[in-house]
Order: structure tokens, then sequence, then C-alpha cells
């Protein structure tokens, strides 16, 4: 299996990654294809990925990416814009097949087992077309009921769910209608009505207001409580630092980082951090022309 390739030169402790400003080493969670067994991680892991590998022409969007996703975590994605971590998750739920590499979920083979590994996540994705002429409600009855629960446990959960995510008022209204925000929350209900145990939610906060923000917030971390694993993709460095407990830098299709936030942060913020395996930072005031005064 490939290993994640170091920032730099390969470092002598397996549980360092380079820096490439200044060389020195940040503990986080070693390469997991260096020192787990796919094995051991499908036991271990919430999610598993060896050696996963996209293109789409000759632009390789995915290239040999190995992570594991402890159980019962609230794990960050992040990275710039083309780095790779929507691809990576759609594969990792049944989305997108890959060109090369294993999922597993839960121990479940995503690719070998679609529809039982599906079973087992609940997916939001960033920009995915929803049924929008169905009403919230019958938007979220008909997700539950594509998963073979009775119409009464659905009914049930609807009802929980609308009443959770403020979405009561206007259940009997046409999503299309929905302005951005409560269309990203009618899509977490539909992800959240089979109770799955893994969250997959691709920029989830994105265009809705603070209070609703809030309050699903408030949702996964109870979710997360109760044993549930919620992977969160998100360009907001500050959001992802205090809600994760685990977090991923991804850049150009690979992993540049992985651990626990502190780990991978070091004594820097989370955005610092970022920037600096990322890179891409200039340092500069603008044109003349630009400066007011």
């Amino acid at each position: 299996m490939p290993e994640t390739e170091p920032v730099e030169s390969a470092p002598q402790n397996p549980s360092g990654v380079q820096s490439p400003s200044d060389g020195q080493s940040t503990p986080v969670v070693p390469s997991p294809a260096s020192t787990v067994s796919p094995a051991a991680a499908q036991g271990a892991a919430a999610l598993a990925i060896r050696g996963l590998v996209k293109r789409f022409g000759d632009k390789v969007a995915v290239g040999g990416i190995d992570l594991d996703v402890p159980t019962g975590s609230f794990y960050g994605l992040v990275g710039p814009n083309g780095a790779g971590k929507t691809t990576t998750l759609s594969m990792a739920t049944g989305l997108l097949r890959p060109d090369a590499g294993q999922i597993w979920l839960h121990g479940v083979d995503v690719w070998q087992n679609l529809v039982e590994a599906k079973r087992l996540v609940g997916v939001l994705s960033d920009g995915v077309r929803l049924f929008d002429r169905l009403t919230g409600e019958q938007l979220v009855t008909y997700s539950g009921l594509l998963t073979g629960m009775d119409r009464a446990t659905v009914d049930e959960r609807v009802s929980d769910l609308l009443a959770l995510l403020d979405l009561e008022s206007a259940g009997g209204t046409l999503v299309v209608d929905y302005s951005a925000g409560m269309t990203k929350k009618i899509a977490l209900a539909c992800a959240m009505v089979h109770a799955p145990k893994v969250l997959v939610l691709d920029e989830p906060f994105e265009s809705v207001d603070p209070v609703s923000a809030a309050n699903i917030r408030d949702i996964l971390k109870s979710y997360v409580g109760s044993g549930g694993t919620v992977i969160v993709s998100s360009h907001a460095m500050d959001l992802v630092q205090r809600m994760c407990d685990h977090v991923a830098v991804i850049a150009a299709g690979r992993v540049l980082a992985a651990g626990t936030v502190d780990e991978v942060r070091g004594g820097s913020t989370l955005e610092d951090r970022f920037v600096e395996l990322v890179g891409g930072r200039h340092h500069a005031e603008g044109p003349e022309w630009l400066r007011i005064s």
C-alpha cells in the first residue's frame, strides 16, 4: 500500500510530519499505511482509507490517500479549493467509484458491499441537488423510506428532526422555496433520519445563520457523545478548531498532516498551521492605487 508522503524528506521519527518551512517535526498520528494493517484499521476506525486514487482525465484529484477516522470522533477535513476533499468523501460514501484503493466503514468494504455500507452512513453533499419539488416533510420521509424503515418509525423521526432543526413551520413548504440555510438543514435531516453510525458532512454550515449553526453544532456534539462519528469538510478553520477533536490537512490530493487538533496545530492556531503546510500566502499591501490614504 502507498504511504502518505512527507512534506519534506522522510522523518526519522515515524510519528512526525515534516513542516515545509522549518523542517521541524510536528507530532501527528503515524501514516496509516506504514503502521496499521488494513485488517486492524477496519476494526479500530469508523472510516479507514488505503491507497485511494481518483483521476479525471490527466488531472489527479486524489493521489494515494491513507486515512483513519476513529470511531466516536468529530473529525475535520480541511484543505484549499481543489485539494480533493469532496472527491475523497464522495468515494468514501459510495457516491463516486475510485480508480484504486480500498475504503471501509466500520469494517465493511464500501465498494464490495455498497448497500450494506450505505446503511451505515448519512451524507450531506455540498452542491448536490435535492428533490426540491417535494415539501420538506415529504423529502425527509422519502429519504427514510428508502432505507427500508417502516412508515410509523419514519413519521416519528421526521417529526423529531423538523422540531430539532427548527423547521416545523416549513415542513409543508416546497424545498425549492427554502432559503439556502433551510435547504442545508433539511438535507441534514435527510442524512440523519436512518440514525447512521457515521455522518459525512461537506460544508454543513455554509449559508446557515449563526443561531441555526449553533443548534446544529449542539445536535452533532450530542450525536458524537452517544457514540456516533462525524466527518466534516470545511474551510472555516476556527470552527474546525473549536468543534473537532481530530483533523486532517489535505492539499493536491494528499494528506499533509493528520491527528488530534492539538497535535496537528502544534503551538499555533490551526489556521496558521494550515497556511504553513499548504503554502501560498502572500504578504503584500496590494497595489498603490488601492490604498485610500
